[in-house]
Protein backbone atom coordinates (compact mmCIF):
# COMPACT_ATOMS: atom_id res chain seq x y z
CA UNK A 1 0.00 0.00 0.00
CA UNK A 2 1.45 3.22 -0.92
CA UNK A 3 0.23 6.34 1.74
CA UNK A 4 -0.91 9.79 0.58
CA UNK A 5 2.70 12.22 0.44
CA UNK A 6 1.17 15.45 1.30
CA UNK A 7 4.48 16.85 0.74
CA UNK A 8 5.01 16.15 -2.82
CA UNK A 9 1.44 17.89 -3.13
CA UNK A 10 2.84 21.02 -2.59
CA UNK A 11 6.07 20.42 -5.08
CA UNK A 12 8.73 18.97 -2.88
CA UNK A 13 11.01 16.39 -4.50
CA UNK A 14 11.86 12.95 -3.10
CA UNK A 15 15.33 14.26 -2.42
CA UNK A 16 14.23 17.21 -0.76
CA UNK A 17 11.38 14.86 1.67
CA UNK A 18 14.74 13.08 2.42
CA UNK A 19 17.06 15.74 3.28
CA UNK A 20 14.14 17.01 5.60
CA UNK A 21 13.20 13.59 7.68
CA UNK A 22 16.95 13.06 7.97
CA UNK A 23 17.97 16.40 9.00
CA UNK A 24 14.95 15.72 12.08
CA UNK A 25 16.12 11.85 12.21
CA UNK A 26 20.22 13.82 13.10
CA UNK A 27 18.40 16.22 15.30
CA UNK A 28 17.03 13.47 17.56
CA UNK A 29 19.35 10.81 17.72
CA UNK A 30 22.88 12.42 16.40
CA UNK A 31 23.63 16.17 16.75
CA UNK A 32 26.33 16.57 19.63
CA UNK A 33 24.19 19.48 20.82
CA UNK A 34 20.53 18.91 20.27
CA UNK A 35 19.81 15.01 20.45
CA UNK A 36 18.13 13.53 23.18
CA UNK A 37 18.97 9.72 22.04
CA UNK A 38 21.69 8.96 24.52
CA UNK A 39 23.81 5.32 24.69
CA UNK A 40 25.62 4.97 28.09
CA UNK A 41 26.77 1.22 27.42
CA UNK A 42 27.14 -1.23 24.44
CA UNK A 43 23.89 -2.23 25.16
CA UNK A 44 21.20 0.10 25.84
CA UNK A 45 20.05 3.26 24.80
CA UNK A 46 17.21 6.10 26.16
CA UNK A 47 15.44 9.22 25.09
CA UNK A 48 15.65 12.12 27.07
CA UNK A 49 12.99 14.41 27.94
CA UNK A 50 14.76 17.06 28.30
CA UNK A 51 13.02 19.18 30.40
CA UNK A 52 12.04 17.15 32.75
CA UNK A 53 15.32 14.82 32.82
CA UNK A 54 13.94 11.54 32.40
CA UNK A 55 13.55 9.01 30.37
CA UNK A 56 9.90 7.75 30.05
CA UNK A 57 8.15 5.03 28.29
CA UNK A 58 6.51 7.83 26.33
CA UNK A 59 9.54 8.67 24.68
CA UNK A 60 11.46 5.40 24.74
CA UNK A 61 8.27 3.87 22.44
CA UNK A 62 8.40 6.71 20.62
CA UNK A 63 12.14 6.23 19.87
CA UNK A 64 11.45 2.49 18.82
CA UNK A 65 8.77 3.60 16.54
CA UNK A 66 10.77 5.99 15.00
CA UNK A 67 13.97 3.76 14.97
CA UNK A 68 11.91 0.68 13.08
CA UNK A 69 10.02 3.11 10.76
CA UNK A 70 13.94 4.45 9.32
CA UNK A 71 15.36 1.04 10.02
CA UNK A 72 17.51 1.61 12.45
CA UNK A 73 17.41 -1.98 13.82
CA UNK A 74 20.33 -1.17 16.36
CA UNK A 75 19.06 2.01 18.10
CA UNK A 76 15.96 0.02 18.23
CA UNK A 77 17.20 -2.65 20.24
CA UNK A 78 19.06 -0.19 22.18
CA UNK A 79 15.98 1.27 23.65
CA UNK A 80 14.06 -1.98 23.93
CA UNK A 81 17.14 -3.74 26.10
CA UNK A 82 16.83 0.00 28.35
CA UNK A 83 13.28 -0.19 28.43
CA UNK A 84 13.13 -4.23 29.48
CA UNK A 85 15.87 -4.39 31.76
CA UNK A 86 15.31 -1.08 33.49
CA UNK A 87 11.84 -0.23 33.19
CA UNK A 88 9.79 -3.56 33.06
CA UNK A 89 8.23 -4.02 36.35
CA UNK A 90 8.82 -7.25 37.77
CA UNK A 91 6.65 -7.61 40.81
CA UNK A 92 3.55 -6.23 42.42
CA UNK A 93 0.13 -4.90 40.94
CA UNK A 94 1.31 -3.34 37.79
CA UNK A 95 3.92 -6.49 37.18
CA UNK A 96 4.38 -6.88 33.50
CA UNK A 97 3.77 -3.29 32.59
CA UNK A 98 6.86 -0.51 32.37
CA UNK A 99 7.09 2.09 35.34
CA UNK A 100 6.36 5.47 33.20
CA UNK A 101 9.69 7.51 34.21
CA UNK A 102 13.27 6.73 35.22
CA UNK A 103 16.24 8.02 35.29
CA UNK A 104 18.95 8.14 32.73
CA UNK A 105 20.59 5.35 34.99
CA UNK A 106 17.48 3.16 35.01
CA UNK A 107 16.58 4.36 39.14
CA UNK A 108 12.88 4.27 39.06
CA UNK A 109 11.30 7.60 39.87
CA UNK A 110 7.75 5.69 39.78
CA UNK A 111 6.17 2.85 39.63
CA UNK A 112 3.02 2.74 38.17
CA UNK A 113 3.04 2.91 34.19
CA UNK A 114 1.24 5.32 31.45
CA UNK A 115 -0.92 3.13 28.86
CA UNK A 116 0.36 5.78 25.87
CA UNK A 117 3.89 4.05 26.37
CA UNK A 118 2.21 0.57 26.33
CA UNK A 119 0.16 0.66 23.32
CA UNK A 120 3.49 2.06 21.03
CA UNK A 121 6.02 -0.15 22.45
CA UNK A 122 3.16 -3.27 21.62
CA UNK A 123 3.07 -1.44 17.75
CA UNK A 124 6.60 -0.70 17.67
CA UNK A 125 7.08 -4.45 18.30
CA UNK A 126 4.67 -5.73 15.98
CA UNK A 127 6.30 -3.68 13.31
CA UNK A 128 9.72 -4.90 14.21
CA UNK A 129 8.43 -8.88 14.15
CA UNK A 130 7.67 -7.89 10.43
CA UNK A 131 10.36 -5.82 9.22
CA UNK A 132 12.91 -7.59 10.70
CA UNK A 133 11.96 -10.76 11.79
CA UNK A 134 12.58 -12.67 15.69
CA UNK A 135 15.48 -12.92 17.54
CA UNK A 136 16.08 -14.24 20.86
CA UNK A 137 14.35 -12.88 23.81
CA UNK A 138 13.98 -10.33 24.80
CA UNK A 139 14.15 -9.38 21.02
CA UNK A 140 11.49 -11.70 20.04
CA UNK A 141 9.37 -8.50 19.06
CA UNK A 142 6.36 -10.39 18.64
CA UNK A 143 6.03 -12.46 21.73
CA UNK A 144 7.00 -9.58 23.47
CA UNK A 145 4.16 -7.20 22.12
CA UNK A 146 1.66 -10.43 22.54
CA UNK A 147 2.78 -9.76 26.64
CA UNK A 148 2.25 -6.77 26.95
CA UNK A 149 -1.48 -6.52 24.64
CA UNK A 150 -2.11 -9.50 27.17
CA UNK A 151 -1.46 -7.54 30.40
CA UNK A 152 -3.31 -4.19 28.81
CA UNK A 153 -6.31 -6.43 28.53
CA UNK A 154 -6.12 -9.24 31.33
CA UNK A 155 -4.00 -7.76 33.89
CA UNK A 156 -6.36 -8.18 36.55
CA UNK A 157 -7.11 -12.05 35.73
CA UNK A 158 -2.89 -12.16 35.60
CA UNK A 159 -2.67 -10.02 38.97
CA UNK A 160 -5.75 -10.05 41.29
CA UNK A 161 -4.24 -7.06 42.85
CA UNK A 162 -3.74 -5.15 39.66
CA UNK A 163 -5.98 -3.65 37.13
CA UNK A 164 -6.24 -3.96 33.16
CA UNK A 165 -5.44 -0.36 30.85
CA UNK A 166 -8.39 -0.51 28.85
CA UNK A 167 -11.95 -0.55 30.44
CA UNK A 168 -13.55 -3.99 29.55
CA UNK A 169 -17.21 -2.49 29.45
CA UNK A 170 -16.51 0.74 27.11
CA UNK A 171 -13.72 -0.66 25.54
CA UNK A 172 -11.63 2.56 26.15
CA UNK A 173 -8.53 3.42 27.58
CA UNK A 174 -7.53 4.38 30.75
CA UNK A 175 -5.42 7.53 31.77
CA UNK A 176 -3.59 4.86 34.23
CA UNK A 177 -5.24 1.84 35.45
CA UNK A 178 -6.41 3.09 38.71
CA UNK A 179 -8.75 5.60 37.23
CA UNK A 180 -12.10 5.67 35.38
CA UNK A 181 -11.29 8.32 32.99
CA UNK A 182 -9.03 8.75 29.26
CA UNK A 183 -6.93 10.91 27.91
CA UNK A 184 -8.18 11.68 23.97
CA UNK A 185 -4.82 11.38 22.89
CA UNK A 186 -4.12 8.14 24.20
CA UNK A 187 -6.59 6.85 21.24
CA UNK A 188 -4.74 4.99 18.65
CA UNK A 189 -7.76 3.09 16.78
CA UNK A 190 -5.32 2.21 13.72
CA UNK A 191 -3.51 0.44 16.29
CA UNK A 192 -5.85 -1.48 18.09
CA UNK A 193 -7.36 -2.61 14.66
CA UNK A 194 -3.59 -3.72 13.91
CA UNK A 195 -3.31 -5.25 17.55
CA UNK A 196 -6.33 -7.28 16.66
CA UNK A 197 -4.06 -9.12 14.08
CA UNK A 198 -0.82 -9.18 16.28
CA UNK A 199 -2.69 -10.12 19.74
CA UNK A 200 -3.54 -13.63 21.02
CA UNK A 201 -6.63 -14.97 18.93
CA UNK A 202 -9.05 -14.87 21.71
CA UNK A 203 -8.43 -10.83 22.41
CA UNK A 204 -9.10 -10.41 18.26
CA UNK A 205 -12.85 -9.06 19.42
CA UNK A 206 -11.90 -6.90 21.84
CA UNK A 207 -9.21 -5.23 20.02
CA UNK A 208 -11.62 -4.38 16.89
CA UNK A 209 -13.74 -2.78 19.49
CA UNK A 210 -11.45 -0.66 20.85
CA UNK A 211 -11.01 0.32 17.36
CA UNK A 212 -14.29 0.77 17.01
CA UNK A 213 -15.06 2.58 20.20
CA UNK A 214 -11.99 4.74 20.39
CA UNK A 215 -13.21 6.39 16.96
CA UNK A 216 -16.42 7.46 18.50
CA UNK A 217 -14.90 8.55 21.57
CA UNK A 218 -12.22 11.29 19.73
CA UNK A 219 -14.93 12.18 17.75
CA UNK A 220 -17.23 12.86 20.74
CA UNK A 221 -14.03 14.57 22.95
CA UNK A 222 -13.60 16.96 20.38
CA UNK A 223 -15.49 20.21 20.70
CA UNK A 224 -18.24 20.65 18.14
CA UNK A 225 -17.37 24.45 16.88
CA UNK A 226 -13.23 24.50 17.48
CA UNK A 227 -12.81 20.72 16.94
CA UNK A 228 -10.43 21.28 19.83
CA UNK A 229 -10.04 18.32 22.26
CA UNK A 230 -9.51 18.28 25.83
CA UNK A 231 -6.29 16.39 27.25
CA UNK A 232 -8.42 14.77 30.02
CA UNK A 233 -11.79 13.15 30.05
CA UNK A 234 -14.42 11.13 30.78
CA UNK A 235 -15.43 7.79 28.98
CA UNK A 236 -18.42 9.93 28.01
CA UNK A 237 -15.83 12.58 26.45
CA UNK A 238 -16.41 15.69 29.08
CA UNK A 239 -13.50 17.38 29.90
CA UNK A 240 -11.44 17.05 33.36
CA UNK A 241 -9.13 19.39 34.67
CA UNK A 242 -6.43 17.80 36.27
CA UNK A 243 -3.02 18.61 37.81
CA UNK A 244 -3.90 22.17 38.85
CA UNK A 245 -4.07 23.24 35.35
CA UNK A 246 -7.38 25.39 34.29
CA UNK A 247 -7.00 24.81 30.62
CA UNK A 248 -8.68 21.69 28.86
CA UNK A 249 -6.43 22.31 25.45
CA UNK A 250 -3.37 21.74 25.91
CA UNK A 251 0.05 19.78 25.23
CA UNK A 252 -1.50 15.58 25.52
CA UNK A 253 -4.20 17.34 23.52
CA UNK A 254 -2.09 18.12 20.44
CA UNK A 255 -1.58 14.45 19.47
CA UNK A 256 -5.13 14.06 18.09
CA UNK A 257 -4.75 15.69 15.24
CA UNK A 258 -1.98 13.56 14.38
CA UNK A 259 -3.66 10.23 15.72
CA UNK A 260 -7.03 11.61 13.54
CA UNK A 261 -4.43 11.40 10.22
CA UNK A 262 -2.73 8.82 10.97
CA UNK A 263 -6.23 6.85 11.13
CA UNK A 264 -6.91 8.40 7.91
CA UNK A 265 -3.57 7.73 5.93
CA UNK A 266 -3.90 3.94 7.15
CA UNK A 267 -7.65 3.09 6.99
CA UNK A 268 -9.05 5.91 5.19
CA UNK A 269 -11.11 8.79 6.90
CA UNK A 270 -13.80 8.33 9.40
CA UNK A 271 -16.26 11.19 8.30
CA UNK A 272 -16.65 12.57 12.36
CA UNK A 273 -13.24 12.93 12.70
CA UNK A 274 -12.46 14.24 9.37
CA UNK A 275 -15.09 16.85 10.43
CA UNK A 276 -13.29 17.23 13.86
CA UNK A 277 -9.99 17.91 12.27
CA UNK A 278 -11.08 20.75 9.43
CA UNK A 279 -12.74 22.61 12.92
CA UNK A 280 -9.78 22.07 14.63
CA UNK A 281 -7.66 23.27 11.63
CA UNK A 282 -9.96 26.09 10.41
CA UNK A 283 -9.94 27.22 14.33
CA UNK A 284 -6.22 27.62 15.24
CA UNK A 285 -5.61 29.26 11.24
CA UNK A 286 -7.80 31.52 12.23
CA UNK A 287 -6.51 32.25 15.42
CA UNK A 288 -3.38 32.25 15.54
CA UNK A 289 -2.79 33.56 19.17
CA UNK A 290 -3.60 29.97 20.29
CA UNK A 291 -0.40 28.74 19.08
CA UNK A 292 0.96 31.00 21.62
CA UNK A 293 -1.44 31.07 24.51
CA UNK A 294 -3.46 27.71 26.37
CA UNK A 295 -7.34 27.57 26.28
CA UNK A 296 -10.66 25.91 26.76
CA UNK A 297 -12.23 23.93 23.91
CA UNK A 298 -14.33 26.97 22.44
CA UNK A 299 -11.09 28.85 22.52
CA UNK A 300 -11.26 31.04 25.11
CA UNK A 301 -7.91 32.00 26.11
CA UNK A 302 -6.85 30.81 29.67
CA UNK A 303 -3.27 33.06 29.60
CA UNK A 304 -1.10 29.92 30.34
CA UNK A 305 1.53 30.39 27.41
CA UNK A 306 1.88 26.99 25.08
CA UNK A 307 4.66 25.06 25.83
CA UNK A 308 4.94 23.01 22.74
CA UNK A 309 4.38 25.26 19.89
CA UNK A 310 6.22 22.83 17.28
CA UNK A 311 4.46 19.76 18.56
CA UNK A 312 1.16 22.13 18.15
CA UNK A 313 1.99 23.26 14.31
CA UNK A 314 3.85 19.92 12.95
CA UNK A 315 0.31 17.70 14.90
CA UNK A 316 -2.12 20.04 13.07
CA UNK A 317 -0.58 19.89 9.80
CA UNK A 318 -0.24 15.89 9.99
CA UNK A 319 -4.28 16.03 10.30
CA UNK A 320 -4.53 17.24 6.95
CA UNK A 321 -3.79 13.19 5.86
CA UNK A 322 -7.49 13.44 6.68
CA UNK A 323 -8.44 17.20 5.58
CA UNK A 324 -5.91 17.88 2.24
CA UNK A 325 -5.24 21.10 4.04
CA UNK A 326 -2.22 21.88 2.39
CA UNK A 327 -1.88 25.27 3.45
CA UNK A 328 -0.88 23.39 7.29
CA UNK A 329 1.21 21.31 4.99
CA UNK A 330 3.26 23.96 3.40
CA UNK A 331 3.27 25.50 7.39
CA UNK A 332 4.80 22.21 8.85
CA UNK A 333 7.76 21.67 5.55
CA UNK A 334 8.82 25.49 6.77
CA UNK A 335 9.31 24.40 10.19
CA UNK A 336 12.83 23.19 11.71
CA UNK A 337 13.07 20.87 15.05
CA UNK A 338 12.81 23.07 18.13
CA UNK A 339 16.70 23.46 20.11
CA UNK A 340 16.68 24.33 23.86
CA UNK A 341 15.66 22.58 26.82
CA UNK A 342 11.89 21.55 25.70
CA UNK A 343 13.41 20.63 22.15
CA UNK A 344 12.03 16.26 23.14
CA UNK A 345 8.10 16.92 23.17
CA UNK A 346 8.20 19.35 20.19
CA UNK A 347 10.74 17.07 17.93
CA UNK A 348 9.35 14.04 18.40
CA UNK A 349 5.94 15.26 17.34
CA UNK A 350 7.23 17.05 14.68
CA UNK A 351 9.47 14.09 13.29
CA UNK A 352 6.36 11.75 13.78
CA UNK A 353 4.17 14.59 11.59
CA UNK A 354 6.83 14.47 9.00
CA UNK A 355 6.77 10.98 8.37
CA UNK A 356 3.19 10.87 8.03
CA UNK A 357 2.80 13.68 5.79
CA UNK A 358 6.02 12.04 3.81
CA UNK A 359 3.71 9.30 3.13
CA UNK A 360 6.63 7.26 5.49
CA UNK A 361 4.97 6.28 8.55
CA UNK A 362 4.64 2.98 7.34
CA UNK A 363 2.12 -0.16 8.31
CA UNK A 364 4.52 -2.77 8.56
CA UNK A 365 2.29 -5.25 9.30
CA UNK A 366 0.27 -4.19 5.72
CA UNK A 367 0.36 -7.64 3.77
CA UNK A 368 0.34 -5.93 -0.12
CA UNK A 369 3.87 -6.97 -1.18
CA UNK A 370 5.57 -3.71 -0.96
CA UNK A 371 4.30 -1.62 2.12
CA UNK A 372 6.71 1.63 1.58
Amino acid sequence: MRYPNLFAKIGRTEAEIDAKINAAFRAIFEDETERFYFEPDASHGYMLDTGNIDARTEGMSYGMMMAVQMDRRDIFDRLWRFSYDYMLLRSGRHKGYFAWSVKPDGAHNAEGPAPDGEEYFAMALLFAAARWGEGEPPFDYAGQAREILRRCVHQHEMNPDGRAMWDGETKLIRFIPEVDFSDPSYHLPHFYALFAEGCDPADGDFWRAASRASRDYIAGACHPVTGLAPEYAGYDGATKLLFGKAMAFFSDAYRVGMNIGLDAAWFGPTPALTDAARRLQATIANRPELMQTACQLDGTLEGTPVMHPLGLLATTAAASLATGDMDWVRRLWDAAPRRGNRRYYDNCLYFFSLLMCAGRYVNWMDKSPNPS
